[in-house]
C-alpha cells in the first residue's frame, strides 16, 4: 500500500478530532454530542485500521483490515451527512471533509479490489 494513504488517513483523523472538538465546544443539544461521539469513533478508526493493515500477516488479513477501514470511512460519511441534514452543522463546514471521506472510500475500494484480483483462484 502506498505510504501516503497512511498519512492521508491520519490527517483525516486529525480533521475529525478537530471537528468533534468544535462540536463539543458548541454543542447545545444532546443530539449533537451523541453524533459527535459516533463521528469521532468511526472517523479515527479509518486510519487506525489502515495502519494496522501495514503489519498484516497475509494478503487476506491485509484485505480484511482495509475492508474495515473502508466500512469505517463509509460510516463516517454517514455521520457527516446526518450532521448536515439535521441542521447541526452547515454544509459549507462539512463539504471538504465529506469530499475527503469520499476520496478515501474510493482509494480504499480500489486497493481492496486490486488485492483481491491478485489472490490465487
Amino acid at each position: 500500500m502506498p505510504h501516503d494513504i497512511c498519512e492521508r488517513t491520519f490527517l483525516f483523523a486529525v480533521r475529525i478530532v478537530n471537528l468533534c472538538r468544535t462540536l463539543s465546544d458548541r454543542a447545545a443539544t444532546n443530539e449533537a454530542r451523541l453524533l459527535s461521539s459516533q463521528l469521532f469513533r468511526s472517523g479515527t478508526s479509518v486510519g487506525a485500521n489502515v495502519e494496522e493493515a501495514q503489519s498484516s500477516q497475509s494478503k487476506p488479513d491485509y484485505i480484511a483490515k482495509l475492508s474495515i477501514a473502508c466500512k469505517e470511512a463509509r460510516e463516517t460519511r454517514y455521520w457527516l451527512r446526518l450532521l448536515e441534514a439535521a441542521g447541526i452543522l452547515q454544509s459549507d463546514r462539512l463539504h471538504d471533509i465529506t469530499d475527503e471521506a469520499n476520496q478515501l472510500i474510493a482509494i480504499l475500494t480500489t486497493i481492496i479490489k486490486k488485492c483481491r484480483a491478485s489472490l490465487p483462484k
